[in-house]
């Protein structure tokens, strides 16, 4: 696997004048398909599938999102500014082929993406949910050729939605509970000694309407919020503001979302059964997990909750992107995946309406490592595929 190549780095201006970072990787400089991969909060420079890509005889471009490691302002319709500035600087390039490689929520951020770019400019969103423009009618969106999906989770805000904690009963106070749908009380099922959980199906079944219900709570919050700086800055705009008026429109208002690491099926895993064991991506134990400091979505604003956060609002979600993703795709399942799960998957393998669509399934966790000592780490296995695949259908 060991080749030598070259990586160049760019500073690409998005439409909206930010800044986003690339890296494009090539073994001959004569590649004419390129493999993308991004992450709407990370910086996968180093993402363990780059040298496949490059074994495949493809280059490889692997892109930052504009805030690095911080995805407290996050909204995905403006994500999709610097996606499609690193997707025009492909084309720039020459390349004829683009391969979109989405790993985890980088699926949901690069199907958001394909949807949108395959859609007319005139019917593109024309607003993120919390109401902010987004222009993306008038921002070159190129089509891609192609999508590999590794481990893909069905949008953050879905995601958010299976693990938020339906028994907070007060969002300022994360001790208070209400004891019926306490996934961690021994009278539900939850056994604190072992580390794991047995949950009825009419406890399942009311956990998750209640799981729903508190999402649709926090979407009220966030809307409440954002109405309420509105409000100030139309006095403002009018001359009819008061001080405090003039505060409120200039405030940026940001709020903690607590105890979002409680999916039943990471504590209970006869509950769409897999390879992965007892524990959730965070850690075994859920009382560090669930209430401590880590955690997803665990420090937002109003926008970014109902942008990427939200299961109910949030316009990334595979659900209402994959009807989109026509071209060949390959969709490769860790089998021990503790943020995934099975139905997840078969959820999304069925929603890709491509006629051209291979689904794989790996032995490995959520970042495909090997699930015991003695077997080869899942990546190395998700990697072949990949370059098999990609020989096959892009090269």
């Amino acid at each position: 696997m060991a080749r030598p190549y070259q990586m160049v780095p760019y500073a690409l201006e998005t439409a909206d004048g930010q800044r986003t970072l690339g890296f494009l990787f090539t073994a001959t400089g004569r590649e004419k398909t390129v493999v993308s991969i991004m992450h709407p909060r990370e910086m996968a420079i180093t993402h363990y599938l780059v040298p496949f890509v490059l074994d495949a005889g493809c280059a490889c471009w692997v892109q930052g999102p504009r805030s690095i490691g911080n995805d407290l302002r996050l909204e995905h319709e403006i994500a999709l500014l610097d996606v499609a500035a690193g997707m025009s600087h492909l084309r720039d390039l020459g390349y004829e082929r683009i391969v979109l490689l989405g790993n985890s929520g980088g699926a949901g951020l690069y199907t958001f993406y394909n949807q949108q770019a395959l859609t007319p400019p005139d019917m593109r969103i024309a607003r993120t949910p919390a109401g902010r423009p987004t222009n993306l009618g008038d921002v070159p969106m190129p089509a891609v050729d192609g999508l590999i999906m590794v481990s893909p989770h069905p949008g953050q805000g879905k995601l958010l939605m299976s693990g938020i904690d339906p028994s907070v009963t007060d969002e300022t106070d994360p001790m208070q509970s209400d004891a019926s749908l306490d996934p961690f009380s021994s009278a539900n099922g939850f056994d604190a000694e072992r580390g794991c959980g047995r949950y009825s199906p009419e406890f399942v079944a009311r956990y998750r309407a209640a799981q729903e219900q508190r999402v649709a709570r926090i979407d009220a919050h966030a809307r409440a919020l954002l109405q309420r700086k509105q409000e100030a800055r139309a006095r403002v705009k009018a001359g009819t503001a008061t001080a405090l008026d003039r505060r409120v429109a200039a405030h940026a208002p940001i709020f903690n979302v607590w105890r979002t690491d409680a999916d039943l099926r990471s504590w209970d895993i006869s509950l769409d059964p897999s390879d992965r064991k007892t524990g959730s991506l965070w850690g075994k134990d859920p009382f560090v997990s669930n209430w401590g400091s880590v955690g997803f979505g665990r420090v937002v604003t109003p926008e970014s909750w109902l942008s990427t956060w939200s299961g109910l609002s949030s316009h990334a979600s595979l659900d209402k992107t994959l009807p989109s993703v026509t071209q060949p795709t390959l969709l490769i399942e860790y089998t021990g995946d503790q943020c995934t799960f099975p139905s997840d998957i078969r959820a999304i393998h069925a929603g890709i309406p491509s006629a051209d669509k291979r689904h794989i399934r790996v032995r490995g966790n959520h970042h495909g490592m090997a699930l015991s000592r003695d077997e080869e780490p899942g990546q190395r296995v998700a990697g072949r595929h990949i370059v098999e695949w990609l020989r096959e259908t892009m090269v």
